[in-house]
């Protein structure tokens, strides 16, 4: 009887076509590459970004971003998808921005919620009389109206971390949390601001 078994490793296959991605500036949009950093600006503001990666290039040619990478494994694929993107993102955050709208819930106790500063206060959370922060991001703006959080701003990873630190502001330990369903949940992400 034949105790182990032959193991094969199996290895990235490697093809030599070029995988090549265009993105199309638009009008009214500036876009500026020193080197690795990209730089964004239009009518809401100017976002920049630094891109890096071995065997991956990005160039700015005639109003138009040009991502090649020179062989077409599925890691340098992803990569170059990601890479668009991103440019893309950056495009509709500095012309037309995004929006998250989150909603607080309470049960037993009302959530008192303020904005100071770069943070979120929330007051009589569960009863507690020490208040719960969260920090938020610059560039993001916050408005609390009704039971609602709106943040609003045109860099889509700062948007989503300050909502990701408000829900975690709000996370509960230590109670059943089947009967205390308290606390502040996105309801929507990543869309076009209602302004």
């Amino acid at each position: 009887m034949r105790m182990c078994t032959e193991v094969k490793y199996m290895t990235e296959r490697q093809n030599d076509e070029k995988i090549q991605r265009i993105i199309e500036v638009p009008q009214g949009v500036k876009a500026e590459m020193h080197g690795n950093l990209v730089r964004i600006s239009g009518r809401r503001g100017k976002i920049e970004r630094t891109f890096e990666r071995a065997r991956i290039s990005m160039e700015l040619k005639g109003g138009k971003f040009i991502i090649t990478a020179d062989r077409s494994t599925r890691r340098e694929k992803a990569i170059v998808g990601t890479w668009e993107a991103h440019i893309k993102n950056m495009i509709q955050g500095v012309t037309e921005g995004f929006e998250y709208r989150m909603k607080f819930v309470y049960a037993h106790f009302p959530i008192k919620l303020t904005v100071k500063g770069n943070e979120l206060i929330i007051e009589n959370f569960l009863g507690e009389k020490k208040p719960r922060k969260a920090r938020i991001l610059q560039d993001v703006k916050v408005i609390v109206k009704g039971n609602e959080v709106v943040l609003v701003g045109n860099d889509i990873e700062k948007l989503g971390i300050t909502a990701a630190n408000i829900e975690r502001a709000t996370k509960i330990k230590d109670y059943d949390p089947r009967v205390f369903q308290d606390g502040i949940f996105i309801t929507a992400k990543a869309q076009k601001p209602s302004e």
